[in-house]
């Protein structure tokens, strides 16, 4: 049954005012500009399928479906997952086998093969990239996924756009309304004023934040001399991205991941993040997806400390981005694994278990970037370590040059001077399933797997949506082939993104194999967090001390149960004292005994009686 024909018009109502003040505000009156992105809004709602408009409705009148204890992410390259869009649609079913209802499609919108950044470069918004499919495709895989009960997200790279994009195309033509939607210079004099206060991204692979052009021209490049940064000062730039992003949102995406946001906004003098204007855009944004599709959820990449990263929720008045990333964490985690001391990731627990509980984090142990060191260094420099050594130990660590480390990963933008190297590697690699193999050691391999699945099951503890980068279901190696590929041989990410083997894949029916141990050790887990309330977000989440230094403690709690959640970090058993009978959620016994055992590499999940 369609809904009321004023649908649109109450939404509308509700946020108008907010929504023209503050585009006002950012845009001095613009009420032409304004005018236009109103039209824009009536012409995507308009657009929109009958039964995504359905789907809003129901989202609606459930605004919190996604703060559940029963979604599971995977996040996978679509040509290294199943060659193009039409081949993961024939897939679907591996997701559901895997337990998995929300998958993140890596970057597929067009972009220069040989000037990507991996899918990051966009130079059409409206098109997907040739060999992987088409908008149809993504219509089609996203409907499917919305039938199987599964939600889709892709990235939004709102930042910049690439230089072949068509905007691009035309200001390196001179033209003057095209410039404006660049940040171009005639000389240096500015350029070189922002240099002065806006950090590098990338200082030895892409170092400065300019491009000088063929024309003399120099150009605004935070990220790469390809990505040419938007100038949102300019409404029609905001427009016109927001028209992107609604374009998208009609093909079906449940989840838009709003790429480099903190960038978004650039001011001389500044460093160029996390301005207050960058927090006016995402609320309109936010405010604007609430008019067109409810349905829709904004998920920030805010890659950056807890106190810069929280502010991007909003507030419980003017909320803006639905979800965030758990960035820090995950380097915290790998952190605690070749240190093996919890005492960084509890400081990090507890600073997460003070937030509000209506805060929803994406949490993951890998993802398709490196991890870069962003750690608490004021706090470790207090325990006796300091920034540069610590980092050169952990590089050393998880490359295998540190001795006695089963780990094998590579470093990324290594930087003689700097010493800040980050690193790339798949789950098992790091955790030291490929060493295990190559040195055929059964006791090493058994190790490493407990790591690897205890490392999950923590993963799953934490409050949020826990997401699988494709392949550590099944423990997937590394991928030393990029070395052999010219667009890829300078970029070892790729070591971490290689294709998923779907021969190796079918181990996973073996129970006996590493691939069947850990893929059958993740479904038990996800079964389990979903039959248990106490794993919901808004349930209380805390530390436990454990008087281990090797023993991370976590507590659950809603309603009637209470969880105490252990975990392992060394390679030696523990044993933590416990004041209560409980019951192990993965083995279904009751325990009664004052203390448990935790083997190596060990975690319990013990229901408190």
């Amino acid at each position: 049954m369609k809904q009321n024909a004023n649908e649109l018009e109450i939404r509308f109502e509700n946020r108008y005012d907010e929504l023209k003040w503050l585009y006002y505000e950012l845009y001095h009156g613009d009420a032409r500009g304004f005018d236009y992105l109103c039209s824009l809004i009536k012409q995507f709602y308009d657009d929109r399928s009958e039964s995504l408009k359905e789907l809003d409705r129901r989202r609606e009148q459930d605004p919190d479906w996604y703060h559940g204890n029963d979604i599971v992410g995977m996040m996978l390259y679509v040509d290294n997952f199943a060659g193009d869009l039409k081949g993961v649609a024939e897939k679907i079913d591996y997701f559901t086998e895997s337990g998995v209802n929300y998958v993140h499609l890596m970057p597929l919108l067009e972009s220069p093969k040989e000037h990507s950044d991996g899918g990051y470069a966009v130079s059409d918004f409206r098109r997907v990239q040739p060999e992987l499919g088409t908008m149809d495709d993504l219509r089609t895989l996203t409907e499917l996924c919305h039938q199987r009960g599964i939600s889709c997200c892709l990235d939004f790279v709102m930042n910049h756009t690439s230089d072949e994009h068509a905007w691009a195309k035309a200001a390196r033509e001179g033209d003057a309304e095209a410039r404006g939607r660049y940040f171009f210079f005639n000389s240096r004099e500015i350029p070189d004023a922002y240099e002065r206060t806006v950090p590098q991204v990338f200082p030895t692979t892409a170092p400065g934040n300019f491009t000088q052009l063929d024309d003399g021209s120099i150009v605004m490049t935070t990220f790469y001399p390809y990505q040419w940064d938007l100038n949102y000062a300019n409404p029609m730039v905001f427009n016109d991205m927001t028209a992107n992003m609604l374009f998208l949102a009609n093909a079906g995406l449940d989840v838009i991941r709003l790429d480099a946001v903190p960038y978004i906004w650039k001011e001389l003098g500044t460093p160029c993040r996390n301005l207050p204007q960058v927090h006016t855009i995402v609320r309109m944004m936010r405010m604007i997806c609430e008019i067109v599709c409810p349905s829709v959820l904004l998920l920030g990449e805010v890659v950056m400390e807890p106190s810069k990263v929280v502010p991007y929720f909003g507030t419980v008045d003017r909320p803006e981005c639905n979800m965030l990333y758990n960035v820090t964490t995950m380097a915290s985690t790998w952190n605690t694994v070749a240190t093996r001391d919890v005492r960084l990731l509890e400081r990090q627990m507890e600073q997460l278990a003070a937030l509000p509980k209506n805060y929803v984090f994406l949490n993951y142990l890998r993802c398709h970037d490196d991890i870069g060191w962003g750690l608490d260094y004021n706090w470790l420099r207090a325990q006796g370590m300091e920034e540069a050594p610590h980092k050169k130990f952990l590089n050393d660590y998880f490359i295998g040059k540190f001795d006695g480390s089963p780990s094998r990963g590579e470093l990324y933008n290594d930087d003689q001077i700097l010493r800040d190297a980050r690193l790339c590697g798949t789950t098992a690699s790091l955790c030291g399933i490929e060493a295990a193999l190559w040195d055929k050691d059964e006791k090493a391999l058994d190790l490493a797997i407990d790591a690897d699945v205890m490392l999950h099951a923590y993963m799953f503890t934490q409050s949020g949506i826990p997401v699988i980068y494709s392949g550590d279901e099944v423990g997937q190696l590394n991928d030393y082939m990029y070395h052999a590929d010219i667009n890829k041989k300078f970029d070892s990410r790729y070591l971490h993104r290689g294709k998923f083997d779907w021969e190796l894949a079918e181990r996973r029916k073996d129970k006996t194999s590493y691939q069947g141990r850990i893929f059958s050790a993740l479904r038990k887990l996800e079964t389990v967090r979903a039959q248990n309330e106490v794993f919901k977000a808004n349930a209380e989440f805390g530390t436990v001390e454990t008087r281990s230094q090797n023993v991370l403690g976590l507590r659950r709690a809603s309603g009637a149960q209470e969880l105490l959640a252990l975990f392992n970090f060394c390679g030696e058993t523990r044993m933590i004292a416990v004041d209560r009978p409980y019951l192990d959620l993965m083995t279904g016994k009751k325990h009664t005994k004052k203390t448990i055992e935790l083997p190596p590499y060990g975690f319990m999940w013990a229901l408190l009686k």
